[in-house]
């Protein structure tokens, strides 16, 4: 092989090493900061194959069980226990709730699985239609009656 050619071949492969480098670090980075939908059921029992870690961010769906809230009188901080079919979790939140949040409404919550049947929330989300629910917790509901807050006097 020329010279030449050899010359071509060493930059070629040295592009092709510096895009693999750079499509890896994106995707390590991508990972650190993906935030995966589970319900309660899915936290305890996994979710295709793989249960939850400590530390591990997260977003989670169900609906608040109702005499579960707990506020904290001296600051923000408010405690609320999360089921879907059957298993029940724990959220631990500090600031103001949406004002749709109250008990026996469906809630979706950004955090940290602290334990492993609590998350510490950096974000929750109430929905604001009675009739709407995101299809994954749709479809781990059915089957459970539902009382909505118009009829359960809430």
């Amino acid at each position: 092989m020329n010279p030449r050619r050899q010359q071509r071949l060493a930059v070629v492969v040295g592009i092709l090493a510096l895009v693999g480098a750079a499509i890896g670090l994106m995707l390590y980075a991508l990972n650190e900061n993906i935030d995966l939908f589970y319900t309660p059921s899915e936290i305890i029992e996994g979710k295709d194959g793989q249960i939850p870690t400590v530390g591990q961010r997260l977003r989670i769906g169900g609906m608040v069980v109702p005499g579960t809230v707990k506020r904290d009188p001296e600051s923000l901080a408010v405690s609320f226990d999360l089921v879907d079919v059957g298993e029940v979790v724990t959220v631990s939140y500090s600031g103001i709730l949406p004002d749709l949040f109250r008990e026996g409404q469906g809630i979706v919550a950004t955090g940290v699985l602290t334990e492993s049947r609590k998350i510490e929330a950096h974000e929750v989300l109430a929905k604001h239609d009675e009739e709407y629910m995101p299809p994954e917790l749709a479809e781990k509901l059915k089957g459970i009656k539902h009382v909505k807050p118009s009829e359960a006097g809430y």
